[in-house]
Parts: C-alpha cells; sequence; structure tokens
C-alpha cells in the first residue's frame, strides 16, 4: 500500500507507521479534507422580471389627463422664454444699431445693462424650467406611486428579487427575454383597480 499527499509518496506498506501516521491511518486523527467539509446549501436562484414603466404609467386611467395639464402648463412657461428672447434680441438690435452714436461711458453703460437683463431673462429661464419640474413630479407623481404599489406586489408574488425598468436612462439593458416581461400584466391591474 503506498500514501501520496500532495503528489509525493509519504509511505508505503514497507515503511514504519511514525505515530502520527498511525493515528491518521486508524481514524482517531482526521485531516481536513474537502470531503469532510458539510456541503454549503444549494443557493436558490433569485428571480427577475422586467418592465417598460414609461409604458405603464402612459397606459394609466389618469394619464392623458396629467399630459394634458403638463402641456399646458409647458406652452405657458415656453411662450413666456420666446418673449423673453424675443425683447433680448430687441434690445441687442437697437445697441448695435446706436453703439456707434453713444459715448465711451454711454455704450459701456448699454452692455452692461444688457448683460444684465439677459442675466435675469436666464434666471427666469432656469425658474420656469424648475417649476416645470415641479409641476411634472406633482402631476404624474401620483401616477408613478400607484404604479410602483402594482409593481411591488407583482414582485412580492412572483417570489422576484428585483424588476428592471428598460425604460429608464442608462439601464444598458439592450434585450430580455420576453417571458420576464410584466409590463402587460401591470398595466391590467391598474386599468381594473377602482
Amino acid at each position: 500500500m503506498t500514501i501520496h499527499l500532495f503528489g509525493e509518496t509519504v509511505m508505503t506498506a514497507r515503511t514504519c507507521l511514525t505515530p502520527f501516521w498511525t493515528l491518521v491511518m486508524t481514524g482517531l486523527l482526521t485531516l481536513p479534507v474537502a470531503a469532510q467539509q458539510p456541503a454549503a446549501p444549494a443557493a436558490t436562484p433569485q428571480r427577475f422580471a422586467w418592465v417598460n414603466f414609461r409604458e405603464i404609467v402612459a397606459n394609466m386611467p389618469g394619464y392623458a389627463a396629467a399630459e394634458s395639464l403638463l402641456t399646458s402648463d409647458l406652452s405657458t412657461a415656453q411662450a413666456e422664454v420666446q418673449r423673453l428672447q424675443v425683447q433680448l434680441d430687441s434690445m441687442v438690435r437697437a445697441f448695435d444699431q446706436q453703439q456707434i452714436a453713444l459715448s465711451q461711458s454711454a455704450r459701456q453703460q448699454r452692455q452692461t445693462e444688457l448683460r444684465d437683463t439677459q442675466l435675469r431673462f436666464q434666471q427666469r429661464a432656469q425658474e420656469l424650467e424648475e417649476a416645470i419640474a415641479q409641476r411634472e413630479r406633482e402631476v404624474f407623481g401620483p401616477l408613478e406611486q400607484r404604479a410602483r404599489v402594482v409593481l411591488e406586489g407583482l414582485r412580492a408574488e412572483r417570489n422576484l428579487a428585483f424588476i428592471f425598468d428598460v425604460s429608464a436612462p442608462g439601464s444598458n439593458i439592450l434585450t430580455a427575454d420576453q417571458a420576464l416581461n410584466v409590463t402587460a400584466v401591470a398595466i391590467q391591474r391598474l386599468n381594473t383597480e377602482p
């Protein structure tokens, strides 16, 4: 009998058993080997699904009214920004026509006025943009929240670890198994809710 340990012959039947190897051979001392380690419990595979969240929200009751309201607010803001831009363009054209006749100090004063006016218009445009973003959250927030509640219910019901949104910017999902798409189920549930 020959015993190999780490690819080397450590003992043959003809060699004398040392007390250490005697204990190992008789089973009184065990060496740690992989077979003696208890098997790790098998990990349960995680389950996933995906949705097109924009499609879900766009198919919800109340979406058309919310979109109409936001479109109206957006049109009003865009009209104001266009009016401000026309005003600024008119001031710049008038300055261009008159600057030759102006003294150096008057020209510098008008240039300062134009820069200040442009800055005020940019600030107003930024305020309008922020107001529209806030209005969008107010109008679509409740719809999105309802959709999230339904999706959370689907996730729990189907024992899913995650539901990915393929319509989210930067989702990096290029293709997915259509069997994992729960968009239609979510739309159906949202349209049958009271």
